[in-house]
């Protein structure tokens, strides 16, 4: 296929591959993004060598995971330390490519792994079925704040949902965050990842220069903040994408979660909702494209 092989061969980075949220306790969490999402997780793990526990949600464009600690290890170390300083909320930006050993030959003329790729596996406890993956994790010279690494699936799929109903969360539609370095950010992000700078633009109801990069149907909205002093960038909230936002509110109002009312949207063409509660420190926009 000859439009794969230029995909493997000249675009690094083909879609975020999934976003982390770090967590205190799983199954609370869990149990507050089944209500928020309208559907269940389709995988559940647990990861002994690096000392975390992880719940899978799937979107049409991506996938979100739910990590938490659970015994010792890397993993864990890095979970305590987040909630401790931080707290809960979003944790990681993972970005997916076609072919991660020609990724970390590119990347290691910039000085920006931290090894080689490895290996990595996980079985999911519901049903046993296995996946396997490759990892490249990344220095703070090209992650620049945020925790971020590259991975290329091998074998084994996360399973779908049969139907995503008008009423469920169904695509992530932009994730936004935040940063001091515009120009390092671009540089970063469209010079080595190669990722489509959509939009660089000044936004009035913001205030602020807004960079907006385009990958596999989602967006990173990047919010340009004004500091005397260059700041690390920061993972800052989600907009979940629905087919019926007016249903959608109305079943997580019925649930107990707290949503704002219904309002056009920044972009035109759109109505928003704010999710107020359930969702572990992520600030979290519903959205619903006319």
């Amino acid at each position: 296929n000859t439009y794969l092989s230029f995909i493997r061969k000249f675009v690094m980075i083909t879609a975020i591959d999934h976003i982390i949220i770090a967590v205190e306790n799983l199954k609370e969490a869990e149990a507050n993004y089944e209500l928020l999402l309208g559907h269940p997780p389709v995988w559940k793990g647990t990861h002994k060598h690096l000392g975390t526990e992880n719940s899978l949600f799937i979107f049409k464009n991506t996938y979100l995971e739910l990590l938490a600690q659970k015994g010792s290890g890397m993993g864990a170390e890095l979970i305590k330390n987040t909630l401790k300083e931080k707290g809960e909320g979003l944790f990681g930006l993972v970005l997916q490519t076609e072919n991660i050993d020609l990724a970390a030959q590119k990347l290691k003329k910039h000085d920006c792994i931290v090894g080689p790729p490895f290996e990595g596996s996980g079985k999911n406890n519901t049903d046993g079925k296995v996946r396997a993956w490759k990892n490249l994790f990344l220095t703070d010279k090209i992650t620049r704040g945020v925790f971020s690494f590259l991975i290329q699936h091998k074998n084994g799929s996360l399973p779908k949902v049969d139907r995503y109903e008008p009423a469920m969360i169904n695509n992530l539609d932009h994730v936004v965050m935040t940063t001091s370095d515009p120009d390092g950010f671009i540089n970063t992000y469209k010079g080595i990842y190669k990722i489509r700078l959509a939009l660089d633009k000044y936004v009035e109801s913001l205030k602020s220069r807004v960079l907006f990069f385009r990958l596999n149907k989602t967006t990173l909205e990047v919010v340009v903040t004004e500091k005397s002093k260059v700041m690390p960038d920061s993972l800052w909230g989600l907009a979940w994408g629905v087919d019926s936002i007016k249903e959608t509110r109305n079943r997580l109002i019925s649930k107990g979660i707290k949503v704002s009312s219904v309002k056009k949207g920044m972009k035109e063409g759109t109505l928003v909702a704010t999710v107020k509660s359930n969702t572990h420190n992520v600030p979290t926009l519903l959205i619903e494209h006319l």
